[in-house]
């Protein structure tokens, strides 16, 4: 047994001393990912230790904190719920606290003093130190790089899930990531995440359509202890309360709830500002700093641009995301170090020439998500100067104005959304596509539902493209989105193509996610055998002539989500769906009364062919006021 592995290089030197033949076990444990991952090129199996379910934590707590009876006092039961919610399946934690609490007096107001006196209790006199230094071991054992992009996570709150987007954008904006020659910084930021991963440190709370992660979060125990330790390495200050005493020397501030403590405070030496949950913003509260490279306002109570913005001239990362500003001044153009300005679900509507000039810009996010349809800025050709741009979304079509053609310039854009395109825009477009070389995620969406898109002139597609959005229609589909090896994702919608789709996608063999949105004015589809075989979620909706959709024995086997919505022809359950193992869940959304009754439990037609889907939700038109049958679950 090797306990504790730490270490590759341990690995490495004595794996070779191992016998060859099967003569016994050898069992090694580690918290490390990475070192798992490194024993398993020698036929080794992983078995990675999940939290402990409730019933069997709620077991070992009662165990060890009542040892006579193993039962909770029903007066404590609240208390104990609360407790074991902070330690998240985690035994080392359950047992230390139950220690604790098995020597503690047995009133409420005992074990509510411990529940929100957990993080002293963790710091190096408390009496749960020890299992502060247990955990620690694992930050201690971070590579220098990696420390600092890990005491970040204590900015945010408890329970915070962060989206791996937003996370490394802050971290370059912060300096934290390395250059490494032929990568963008981008990916190895994600590197530095996905290491902080594996190491079992940031937990993926949430999985993005390709697999990767799509927000994360850090255990409770671990937070306070980040909490901690960047209070002493004076990384961050983070203010959870008015009584919260705030010195002006500190570095970065994160301020949660409340503000008041800011007041007539100036924070010369601050370069990051953060704020959650505050309802009301006190006015010329941001006239606090002068050398911000980081202001994060998401979600802050802002009806209008705060316009000591404008002074903050080393700022690198501006976020107003989810607030209500309207309109940008001119004079944000002066930040000529900004690389990131988040405007996502904002109402600007159109950037100045001069903020369009902000050369050091590598990420651009203006628009707002209305019910079924993106609102997105407009710009000028002024736009081309931004050469550095990883990512744009979206910008409206200036017809006239040069903008398409000055996007050829934009040749280390990784992702492009662009809206309001006209047919005639499409030679000139596709020109500037075939000059984004680097690009992983195209969306494309037409002026008008009615108006076709021309993609067809691409001869050299972007081949490392990951996710294609077309909306509009399409005379046929573009030959070249046969060729995209690693496509993982794409969605059509509005296309209304006489020819089924379907041929020209179902060998890209990294495909994982296909939509089809009125896409297809065909009464079939058909999935031949063998096709398709890495794809995961298929979405058909509004598909008006629809009748029958075969899939045929050995297509579609690792399909997990069907969903079919809006297509009032479609009276039967897919042709072969029985013979999809691996689908977890099938939803239908405003669909035939017919094919809804069929899937009933009892003496459904169709139940029979569905019975092994862990999840199926049926629902159909309601024939009064024009609502709808309330979701049920037929599996």
């Amino acid at each position: 047994v090797l306990d504790h592995l730490w270490s590759k290089n341990v690995w490495e030197s004595i794996k070779n001393a191992f016998p060859s033949q099967n003569h016994g076990r050898i069992i090694i444990t580690t918290r490390r990912g990475d070192i798992a991952h490194l024993c398993t090129q020698n036929s080794v199996t992983v078995h990675n230790l999940q939290p402990l379910p409730l019933e069997k934590a709620q077991e070992l707590f009662y165990k060890k904190t009542f040892p006579l009876s193993g039962e909770c006092p029903s007066g404590l039961v609240d208390w104990s719920n609360k407790i074991l919610k902070r330690c998240e399946g985690l035994p080392l934690g359950i047992v230390a606290i139950a220690n604790l609490l098995s020597n503690t007096q047995k009133t409420t107001d005992s074990w509510k003093k411990l529940h929100d006196s957990l993080g002293s209790e963790l710091e190096s006199n408390g009496r749960l130190s020890g299992t502060m230094e247990v955990l620690s071991i694992s930050y201690n054992d971070l590579p220098y790089y990696l420390k600092y992009c890990f005491l970040y996570m204590s900015i945010f709150p408890e329970d915070y899930a962060v989206k791996r987007g937003r996370l490394v954008r802050l971290w370059i904006s912060e300096g934290l990531v390395k250059d490494v020659r032929g990568k963008a910084l981008e990916e190895v930021g994600e590197e530095y995440l996905e290491e902080l991963i594996h190491r079992n440190l940031v937990q993926v709370s949430e999985v993005d359509f390709d697999g990767r992660p799509k927000t994360c979060r850090v255990h409770d125990f671990l937070h306070k202890i980040i909490l901690s330790k960047s209070h002493e390495e004076n990384f961050c200050r983070v203010s959870t309360g008015p009584e919260i005493s705030l010195n002006e020397k500190i570095r970065r501030l994160s301020i949660h709830k409340s503000c008041t403590n800011m007041l007539q405070k100036v924070f010369t030496c601050a370069r990051t500002f953060f704020m959650f949950e505050i309802e009301k913003l006190p006015q010329n509260i941001l006239s606090s700093f002068s050398i911000l490279k980081v202001l994060d306002l998401e979600d802050a109570p802002l009806s209008s641009f705060p316009t000591a913005i404008t002074n903050l001239l080393l700022l690198r990362y501006l976020s107003l995301r989810n607030t209500n500003i309207k309109r940008l001044p001119k004079s944000l153009g002066k930040l000529q170090n900004l690389e990131t300005l988040d405007l996502k679900q904002t109402f600007v509507t159109e950037l100045h020439d001069k903020i369009l000039k902000l050369g050091k810009l590598r990420h651009l996010f203006v628009y707002r998500h209305n019910i079924d349809c993106v609102q997105g800025f407009k710009a000028s050709a002024i736009i081309g100067r931004l050469v550095a741009l990883q990512k744009l979304s979206f910008v409206r079509v200036n017809k006239n104005s040069g903008m398409i053609e000055a996007l050829e310039n934009l040749t280390q854009l990784r992702k492009l959304g662009i809206i309001e395109v006209e047919e005639n825009d499409g030679m000139q477009l596709c020109h500037s596509i075939e000059k984004m070389k680097n690009l992983r995620s195209l969306n494309v969406t037409a002026i008008r539902e009615d108006e076709f898109l021309d993609l067809n002139a691409i001869s050299t597609p972007p081949l490392l493209l990951r996710s294609l959005h077309l909306k509009g229609r399409l005379q046929k589909l573009p030959d070249w989105v046969s060729s995209l090896y690693d496509l993982v994702r794409i969605r059509l919608k509005w296309s209304k193509l006489d020819g089924n789709p379907i041929d020209a996608l179902q060998d890209l063999p990294n495909l994982m996610e296909l939509q089809l949105v009125d896409a297809f004015t065909g009464t079939q589809l058909e999935f031949r055998p063998k096709k398709f075989q890495n794809l995961r979620i298929l979405e058909l909706e509004n598909l008006e002539m629809l009748e029958l959709v075969i899939m045929e024995k050995g297509t579609l086997s690792r399909l997990e989500k069907l969903i079919i919505r809006r297509c009032e022809k479609f009276k039967r359950v897919p042709t072969g769906i029985d013979s999809l193992t691996q689908l977890k869940e099938f939803n239908l959304y405003d669909m035939p009364e017919e094919l809804a009754n069929g899937l009933e439990t009892n003496g459904g037609k169709f139940h029979g062919l569905v019975k092994h889907i862990p999840l199926i939700i049926p629902s159909n038109p309601l024939q009064s006021r024009g609502g709808y049958r309330q979701l049920k679950d037929l599996s």
